[in-house]
């Protein structure tokens, strides 16, 4: 089934908040084998100038995979998630996510194509404290395979 083309620019609400836990810093530190102090210990975190440890770059994924969420469940845009790969990641920040931030993403269909018999959906999620501080913008490309045989 192809991708409801009509989606492109569709603005989704911002998510529910996320609070970003020490421990779940130091576990993703730990599970992508970064030994970073600034990423384990708060107070090599607080000597450069943080309030607590610091979140390694690639951990705005889990935030914004969650919130994304809305893109890949909404059954009007016609995406089948069973036959989607993750095509592409990129993030833009403006600050580091710190353990203790509370964040909210905004999640934004950039832009919808085929090609070679795939759908492919472009999406930016907006990361924000709930005070409205942007953090980081994330953007995904998920691949829709075609059905074998097209």
């Amino acid at each position: 089934m192809a991708l409801n083309p009509e989606f492109e620019g569709r603005v989704y609400p911002p998510s529910s908040s996320y609070v970003v836990g020490r421990e779940k810093v130091r576990e993703f530190a730990s599970g992508i084998g970064d030994l970073n102090p600034v990423f384990h210990d708060v107070e090599a975190a607080r000597a450069l100038g943080y309030l607590d440890v610091v979140a390694p770059p690639t951990f705005a994924v889990i935030i914004s995979m969650r919130a994304s969420g809305a893109v890949v469940r909404d059954p009007e845009l016609g995406l089948d998630y069973s036959r989607v790969v993750h095509g592409e990641q990129r993030f833009e920040y403006a600050r580091p996510i710190v353990a203790g931030d509370e964040l909210v993403v905004t999640t934004t269909i950039e832009s919808i194509r085929t090609a070679a018999g795939n759908d492919m959906i472009m999406t930016r999620g907006d990361i924000a404290t709930v005070d409205g501080e942007h953090v980081v913008t994330t953007r995904a490309l998920l691949v829709s395979r075609g059905p074998e045989g097209e």
